[in-house]
């Protein structure tokens, strides 16, 4: 007599596979993509009543935010990238998670959509039978994450927005600035 256990830990174990998108088209040829850290801007306090120094972080406000494709070679679609204008960036995967309770694996959607500028590109190496790897690096400033629909983290540097988990916050920041 087999009984499944309800569905209690789920645990997330790899990225299957992901496909990149740019203006809707899929870019192939890409190795790698490496997401941007967010880094908070932040500023030193120190003065009296404080027991010494401080980093605090300024709400909603993020330092440069990069995003770096690594190619296998380069591509028409890669050197495109370099074009001094705004680039819609998608990646869409799927995340393999393990049912703790029935033991069977369960994927579930994640997907990035990017606004960014480039920052730089380059050429990669020459080696005979190996792959070049060139690297774009893209200066994003809108950057919105869903996993398994649920919308994670979305920053819109230029429409002063931070939301995180589906809570605005920076609602009370823009009623201040009267925006």
């Amino acid at each position: 007599m087999s009984q499944t256990l309800p569905v209690t830990n789920p645990i997330p174990s790899v990225l299957t596979n992901a496909k990149v998108y740019r203006d809707g088209v899929d870019q192939m040829g890409i190795g790698t993509v490496e997401m941007p850290d967010f880094e908070y801007l932040t500023e030193s306090i120190t003065g009296l009543g404080i027991a010494g120094e401080m980093d605090v972080p300024v709400a909603g406000h993020f330092k440069s935010l990069v995003l770096k494709i690594k190619w296998n070679v380069p591509t028409p679609n890669g050197a495109s990238l370099l074009q001094t204008a705004g680039h819609h960036v998608e990646v869409r995967g799927s995340i393999q998670e393990l049912d703790a309770g029935s033991g069977t694996f369960v994927n579930k959607p994640v997907k990035v959509v990017a606004r960014a500028m480039p920052k730089k590109s380059g050429i990669g190496k020459f080696e005979p039978g190996k792959k070049m790897e060139p690297e774009t690096e893209m200066e994003l400033y809108y950057i919105k994450m869903w996993m398994n629909g649920q919308e994670l983290v979305e920053v819109d540097k230029l429409n002063f927005i931070f939301n995180l988990n589906g809570v605005d916050m920076l609602a009370d920041i823009r009623a201040n600035l009267g925006m």
